[in-house]
């Protein structure tokens, strides 16, 4: 029997909270300001959490917020105020990378849902074992990961697997590249006492998407072997595999896009929301042809935005390489 799966999409605003939750996503994820990888724009500071924590509660869906990067040990004060916060707001769900921080977070606050998030890059069996040991009833799979690996995790894990179906690949691993602070590395406090490290994703601040521009293959002697040489890191749809992911009982479906267009998160929302609905209805007589133009339109459009995103980034980076740095 076909198992029913969590559709969880993207809060990048509280305009796009409620577009995600209006086009039929179970739960939304948003990233708290300073400590979710992303550009604060696409961040939300606590009041605006609490704000769409309450928005989620009154349409009956989940408001997951992101505490996806790497702290210090002076940090760790600050996201327990900060999370102390959230959960007096009524927030339960959290997304985390640091083991650390989700074993001292259960501890405190028992109730909670933790989520081992994308950059833990769980990869097998016992790197879920390891998240659950640490209070994550449930992990994101990385993003390369084969059924067969997923297959073994639901079975032996005894933890919750969620799938990005509509995200990018990195040139590495997923929350493992440190190429982008090459380019541009510096820190900075706010007013809270975070500290924020520009270029460095993992440490509270972005990516700047270098992998993506132009590079030249040089051999053993300096020559250039090739020039205009693009890296791998694509972006993808996984909409075909839908049928097979409910099959396997996966527990939750993730669409990545805080950075797109509310008008576009919203369509591949729906897209994914009407997509599952149908083969739930009719697993035996589901085809994915009848889909196929819809999903193309989408790409397009997902495209088109994330060319325009990267080229700002790999622009602002080459602009800020000469400048000096902070350490």
């Amino acid at each position: 029997m076909t198992a029913m799966a969590e559709l969880l999409a993207s809060g990048g605003s509280m305009e796009m909270v409620k577009a995600a939750f209006d086009n039929g996503a179970d739960a939304v994820y948003v990233g708290a300001k300073g400590w979710s990888r992303r550009r604060a724009e696409y961040e939300m500071d606590d009041a605006r959490i609490a704000e769409a924590a309450g928005y989620a509660r009154s349409v009956g869906g989940i408001l997951r917020v992101a505490f996806n990067t790497l702290p210090s040990s002076f940090e760790v004060p600050l996201f327990l105020a900060k999370t102390d916060g959230l959960y007096e707001a009524g927030v339960r769900d959290f997304i985390l990378t640091d083991p650390g921080l989700m074993m001292a977070l259960k501890n405190r606050h028992p109730d909670t849902v933790l989520h081992a998030s994308v950059g833990c890059t769980i990869i097998n069996v016992q790197d879920a074992l390891f998240y659950r040991e640490a209070g994550a009833s449930q992990v994101v799979a990385e993003c390369r990961m084969d059924k067969a690996t997923m297959r073994r995790i639901k079975e032996e894990a005894g933890v919750g697997l969620e799938v990005l179906v509509h995200a990018t690949t990195c040139y590495t691993l997923l929350g493992r590249c440190t190429m982008s602070s090459y380019t541009r590395y510096e820190h900075r406090l706010d007013a809270e006492g975070k500290d924020h490290f520009p270029g460095s994703p993992n440490r509270g601040g972005l990516c700047y998407r270098i992998c993506l521009s132009d590079w030249d293959r040089v051999g053993a002697r300096g020559e250039v072997e090739e020039s205009g040489f693009v890296l791998p890191n694509t972006a993808y749809f996984r909409a075909d595999d839908i049928p097979d992911l409910l099959d396997l009982g996966v527990d939750t479906i993730k669409i990545q896009g805080r950075e797109y267009s509310v008008p576009l998160v919203g369509e591949m929302v729906r897209f994914y929301r009407d997509l599952i609905d149908a083969c739930l209805r009719d697993r035996a007589g589901f085809r994915m042809e009848p889909w196929k133009d819809r999903m193309a339109r989408i790409v397009a459009g997902r495209d088109a935005e994330r060319r325009e995103k990267t080229a700002g980034l790999i622009s602002e980076s080459l602009a800020d390489a000469d400048t000096p740095k902070t350490h």
